[in-house]
């Protein structure tokens, strides 16, 4: 096929980070401190995000993987020294390790305040972070019927990411606890079928008039149109610890994207999937991860989660091959068959000790590799 990369669909990342001690391995309320600091090296491509425990970095658009693992690279460095400059480090992790205890921090922001007001005790548990990615789409309408395309597969992208097994010093039996946390919220999880972007903005602005939703920016649907960027944002993903494994993550996603535009731009609009099917799928891909089973999309029968993995690669490999990232999806496929997914690699890093404080410095560690650090990857 021929490559596509050059004419194809733009694609962002933006991935939400912990701060955590490094005596304690604690999470740490230090948010605004280290944004100060990282902003004076890579200004907007960092932000602030619900809770002080927390930064978030954000790439630029990109034409290949490979440019979006560059870029998580240079941002994760920067962040990585505004934080040690605050005697801290930076943890990709779908929820913290360790926990301080008390109230949870919340950033001092307007709109988060309002948040806290709505919402109230269910605040107390989102301290969470994920990855977001972002791809190019004509308008509204387009992203709205992609969205039908992806809803059947949103449980395999929980799977794969799934990176959240340590929830408040326990082992929750969960490898996603992210994912069980975010679906309590009434405008969060998998989106509805929907036949369009009027019936998204009818179905939005019902749930704003309930109370549900503060803004637009609060409807935490897994898949929607972005609210400020022409694109569709894919939020199911937990926090992708190593940045070649995200920048995998993203390739697959905009060939998943790319795929279903192409159908939709044919007149295909999805097929609808049972509401209740899909949360249960969820709840599966959140509880075992890469190295469970998942519902197959179209038959419904109990599946490996690696190999639908594979099938699905195999699906989008004429998108994969025309944006030159087959190898790469591939590649991180193979690596998780072999060493397993991020859960799995967290468990591993806690049983050899039973520490929590070597989980902690098993995502520091990767979070930013050591090429990040010793002056081979320029700020």
């Amino acid at each position: 096929m021929a490559s596509i990369s050059g004419t194809g669909m733009t694609l962002g990342v933006e991935e939400e980070f912990f701060l955590v001690d490094p005596d304690s391995g604690a999470v740490a309320a230090a948010g605004p401190r280290v944004l100060r600091r990282a902003r004076q090296v890579l200004g907007d491509l960092v932000s602030g995000e619900f809770t002080d425990y927390q930064v978030e970095g954000k790439t630029p658009p990109c034409g290949t993987a490979a440019e979006i693992e560059g870029q998580l690279l240079r941002i994760r460095a920067g962040l990585a020294l505004a934080a040690r400059e605050e005697g801290l480090r930076i943890a990709a992790s779908g929820t913290p390790v360790i926990d301080p205890g008390g109230p949870l921090p919340v950033r001092a922001d307007p709109r988060h305040r309002a948040g806290t007001r709505t919402y109230r005790a269910m605040v107390d548990d989102f301290a969470l972070s994920a990855l977001h990615v972002h791809v190019h789409l004509p308008d509204r309408e387009h992203a709205v019927l992609v969205g039908n395309h992806l809803r059947p597969w949103l449980p395999l992208l929980v799977a794969l990411s799934a990176s959240s097994p340590f929830w408040r010093h326990r082992d929750t039996g969960y490898a996603s606890w992210r994912s069980i946390v975010a679906a309590q919220w009434p405008q969060a999880g998998p989106p509805p079928y929907l036949a369009g972007a009027d019936a998204y903005d009818a179905l939005a602005a019902a749930l704003h008039e309930t109370g549900a939703t503060v803004d637009e920016g609060t409807l935490f649907w897994d898949v929607r149109p972005s609210a400020h960027l022409p694109t569709i944002e894919i939020r199911v993903m937990d926090a992708t610890t190593e940045p070649r494994a995200a920048a995998a993550l993203a390739a697959l996603v905009r060939a998943m994207v790319h795929t279903a535009h192409a159908r939709v731009r044919r007149g295909d609009p999805g097929a609808p999937l049972c509401d209740s099917l899909l949360r249960a799928a969820y709840w599966r891909a959140a509880r075992d991860g890469f190295s469970g089973h998942l519902p197959h999309p179209d038959t419904g029968h109990l599946v490996p989660a690696a190999g639908l993995a594979r099938e699905l690669a195999h699906r989008l490999r004429p998108a994969l091959e025309g944006y030159g990232e087959w190898a790469t999806v591939v590649a991180a496929l193979d690596r998780m068959t072999a060493h397993g997914g991020g859960a799995e690699r967290q468990r591993a890093a806690y049983s050899r000790r039973h520490s929590l404080h070597d989980v902690v410095d098993h995502l520091c560690r990767l979070t930013v590799p050591a090429r990040t650090t010793t002056g081979r990857t320029a700020l």
